[in-house]
């Protein structure tokens, strides 16, 4: 900043007019105060041009800490008492990361913008699409979507950009059936419009929708993805297990240098250790290198942790530790994960513990089920129950339903029934738990008590959810379910699943009568 002004000395005693590369430096600096009056000494009858104003304007809109500058509404008002609002200046207001603040002011101050935007025909037929596409976002990341509609609808000519900017909106507030709506009209469709509809799809659960729109993109549309594309499609690859998919995912990535892309070399750790692919996981792991963030770590602790291999897990989390990266809530539920698989308590304990003491992180409820869990494994039964009773928040079904499967294994009947209890309050439609209960009253001779919990499923008119399974081929995801018929080459299925079993029973055949010679 000092050289700045010594840069704005020099221009004063030089009467020099150069005042863009010392308004540059100044911004650089962040001094915006000093940039404002910069500005503000010049006479209303030659003031600075447009670009040099719209410069300190997406400075104050863009401010490196939270909420709006302080001086952007009135050097906004003088900016338009000078008549130098361009188009530009809307867009960079309305596109600004102030746009997207809580502030109540703020937004007061963003709609009488908007009112006098449409007032100075900037926003008339024809206009700047940016600028357009910037105030539906604005609109739209305030979650005041009814605004963003009607800017998009009272709009003569749309591009793909103000589209997208709505069907953004749409996907992140998991509005998916207005985004398929608002999709389908799209005269013309690009790689963002393709990716807010897998992203949004992945984001809501919809991971067979969102492969098979990815597909569609790919194969049939023919729009290369990017790598926004590529790391929102691959957590809904692991979730249905198209494992083929993600791999060649990863060889285009490869291909076309996306790997560099952290979040692209993420989501491909963890594609590949949900599907199981342990080595493969590791592999792109280490192709990360020194660019591995936290996320990468957690993805790889979490992976071995899930498989068991607890070793794996607990090296890798003291090799994090000594490259001086903090942990966080995500990497303990990892670790805590692999004591349980490796049964070791009083490792699980300290780590629970070291969380607060060592590293300031107060453990959430995950954190409690996972300890529940650990303890309920190892037979402490008694002690799991204690850490519950302690703990600071409501226990939710997790927690109660982890002691109900350690009763479960080690045959408590009375804790059984407290967690079957407390769960029949938090879910009462998931009669499971007391499918689990009947088991364990069978296991210890309890017959009566079989018969309540028979009555009381029979009450709440009990009915097994039907099982289904996910099979790629070809690139294409396949899901059956039990008995199922949906499928458009079932009778196929069927023809060699009756095939299967009946050279099956044969074999079974074979072998008994050369047990019985």
């Amino acid at each position: 900043m000092e050289e700045a002004k010594r840069l704005h000395a020099r221009l004063l005693r030089r009467g020099g007019r150069r005042l863009q590369p010392l308004l540059l430096r100044v911004l650089a600096a962040g001094d915006l105060r000093y940039a404002a009056l910069l500005l503000a000494s010049y006479p209303s009858s030659s003031p600075p041009s447009a670009p040099l104003h719209n410069h300190l304007l997406h400075a104050l809109a863009s401010p490196r800490g939270r909420g709006p500058h302080p001086l952007l509404p009135p050097f906004f008002a003088r900016v338009h008492r000078l008549r130098l609002l361009t188009p530009l200046s809307f867009t960079l207001l309305f596109s600004s990361s102030a746009a997207s603040s809580t502030s109540s002011s703020f937004m007061r101050f963003a709609v009488c913008s908007h009112a006098l935007l449409v007032k100075s025909g900037h926003f008339a037929a024809g206009g700047d699409p940016f600028l357009a596409s910037a105030l539906v976002s604005f609109y739209a990341k305030n979650r005041l979507l009814d605004d963003a509609r009607r800017v998009f609808d009272e709009m003569p000519r749309k591009d793909a950009a103000v589209y997208n900017a709505l069907l953004s909106a749409y996907t992140r507030l998991g509005l998916i059936d207005a985004a398929e709506g608002l999709f389908e009209e799209m005269p013309e469709k690009n790689v963002v419009s393709w990716t807010a509809m897998v992203s949004g799809y992945a984001q809501n659960g919809r991971h067979e929708k969102a492969v098979e729109t990815f597909l569609e993109m790919w194969e049939m549309a023919r729009v290369k993805p990017n790598e926004l594309t590529i790391s929102s499609v691959l957590p809904a690859c692991a979730h249905v297990g198209a494992m083929n998919l993600g791999r060649k995912l990863e060889k285009y990535a490869r291909r076309k240098g996306l790997l560099e892309n952290l979040y692209v070399a993420n989501a491909l750790v963890e594609m590949y250790a949900k599907c199981g692919s342990i080595r493969q996981a590791w592999k792109v792991f280490q192709g990360i290198g020194r660019r591995r963030d936290l996320c990468s770590w957690n993805s790889m602790i979490m992976a071995f942790a899930v498989h068991g291999l607890w070793r794996e897990a607990l090296g890798l989390f003291h090799k994090l530790r000594m490259t001086g990266v903090k942990p966080d809530g995500i990497t303990f539920v990892g670790v805590i994960l692999a004591c349980t698989h490796g049964g070791l308590v009083n490792e699980g304990k300290l780590l629970f513990n070291s969380m607060r003491e060592e590293f300031g992180l107060n453990p959430r409820i995950e954190h409690y089920g996972c300890m529940v869990d650990l303890l309920g494994r190892a037979g402490l039964l008694q002690e799991a129950d204690k850490l519950i009773a302690s703990m600071p928040v409501e226990p939710d079904a997790v927690i109660w339903g982890a002691l109900l499967g350690a009763c479960s294994f080690h045959g408590n009947v009375e804790l059984a029934e407290i967690a079957v209890e407390k769960l029949m309050h938090l879910e009462p439609q998931n009669t499971a738990n007391l499918v689990i209960l009947s088991n364990i009253y069978a296991s210890c001779g309890k017959w009566d008590g079989v018969a309540q919990v028979w009555k009381l499923l029979k009450e709440k008119d009990h009915k097994k959810s039907a099982g289904y399974s996910f099979i790629e081929l070809d690139g294409r995801m396949h899901k059956f379910l039990v008995e199922d018929k949906s499928h458009p080459r079932f009778e196929e299925v069927y023809e060699t699943l009756d095939n299967v079993t009946l050279t099956m029973k044969l074999v079974d055949l074979e072998n008994l009568e050369e047990v019985e010679g």
